[in-house]
């Protein structure tokens, strides 16, 4: 409510400010009556109705425009009401003022401008008091209680809406550092997909030079041979340029040379993978396994291995996972299941693993999910399109 409040009045400045002065010059105007019953009001300079009229627009006029000048504001009623004692001039209702244009002050600007517009309306008490004759300890100590009152309302209010901006500033500063974080993250894994790709179609293109060379040879002696060659490079072709198309979103131009120049690790490799991921772990395979590409394979490969090392960083003592690989015809699900902590785990911020699988998967069209498991437990699960076969 008071959100909405605030949001109200940033949009209507002039009818909030309005608002603000209201329940103040209704009072006065409350206070008007017995200055028109023609009656000497106070022991102060008489006044007439129009005399308190006039004194206490005077004192009201600089309230309008304390939100944006508050100081000046506060100046404004200060000197008016200076100028009413020096007439001798009993106070209004009006000259409550003081203290709103006071809150103000203490609202909005450094603690030091605040105590000092704390110490003139101090000032202006024991003024008062001494034109009425009772200056005494426990008469000034009644009216500081409003003035402190006041101070005090408007150094808190200040000190906790400096407190909320700062939280909010705060918040979009790390909403802004996890996105480019986040884009960072994504940007340097493409790096990494793009130069293992590279071994991927590299290596396509050597075979395809081979398999051209071995035709041309065997044309003329070898007919059978020569065919088989041919056809071999056909399929080759075809995977190194769906390899090359996917590289194409990832690729860099200035990058730096770091080639790494190992065989990239597939599905034979998984075996293995599991056996040393450092928890116990099995490998379950279901269905008819698909021939993939050598790339598409490598993410796989991926998958499991951050699946596995998730498991090992977060699954607690005793953790055991299962790796699962289900050829479904045009799909091959990779799921990766452990027994540990799960949703109890502690979150560790940084971390890009999930960013890595999901830019894997994406690159061929896939999708994949980490999230813990109702029973307990974390559950990594990816799909991914498995290409149909060729007639040869």
């Amino acid at each position: 409510m008071f959100g909405r409040l605030h949001a109200w009045s940033s949009r209507h400045t002039k009818l909030s400010e309005a608002l603000r002065v209201a329940p103040l010059a209704g009072l006065s105007l409350f206070g008007a009556w017995p200055y028109s019953t023609g009656e000497p009001v106070g022991t102060g300079t008489p006044l007439d109705l129009t005399g308190y009229l006039a004194v206490s627009t005077a004192v009201l006029a600089p309230l309008p425009w304390q939100r944006r000048w508050p100081l000046a504001a506060f100046t404004g009623v200060a000197l008016v009401s200076f100028g009413q004692w020096l007439l001798g001039i009993d106070p209004v209702a009006a000259n409550l003022a003081v203290l709103m244009a006071l809150w103000s002050v203490a609202y909005s600007h450094p603690f030091w401008w605040a105590l000092a517009a704390a110490l003139v309306a101090e000032l202006g008490v024991f003024l008062v008091l001494v034109r009425w004759g009772q200056v005494s300890f426990s008469m000034f100590f009644s009216g500081s209680i409003f003035v402190v009152t006041a101070w005090l309302a408007g150094l808190y209010a200040g000190t906790r809406r400096r407190y909320l901006e700062s939280l909010e500033e705060r918040a979009e500063r790390a909403e802004r550092e996890r996105d480019q974080q986040a884009r960072m993250a994504a940007t340097a894994e493409r790096t990494r997909i793009a130069r293992e790709l590279h071994d991927v179609v590299a290596h396509n293109v050597s075979v395809i030079v081979v398999q051209a060379d071995g035709a041309g040879y065997a044309i003329d002696s070898d007919p059978e041979q020569a065919r088989l060659a041919v056809r071999n490079i056909s399929r080759t072709g075809r995977e190194a340029l769906a390899e090359m198309r996917r590289l194409v979103g990832v690729l860099r131009e200035a990058e730096a040379d770091t080639t790494d120049y190992t065989p990239q690790p597939g599905l034979a490799q998984l075996e293995e993978l599991v056996r040393g991921a450092g928890v116990p772990a099995r490998l379950r395979v279901s269905g008819v396994p698909s021939e993939l590409p050598e790339g598409q394979q490598l993410a796989v490969y991926r998958i499991v291995q951050e699946a596995l090392t998730n498991a090992l960083k977060h699954g607690g003592p005793g953790v055991q996972a299962l790796v699962e690989l289900l050829y479904g015809g045009t799909e091959l699900t990779v799921r990766v299941t452990d027994d540990g902590r799960g949703a109890a785990a502690p979150h560790s911020p940084g971390g890009h693993g999930l960013v890595g699988m999901r830019e894997r998967v994406g690159m061929y069209g896939g999708a994949v999910s980490a999230e813990p498991r109702p029973g307990g437990g974390f559950e990594v699960l990816a799909r991914l399109p498995v290409p149909a076969r060729r007639a040869a």
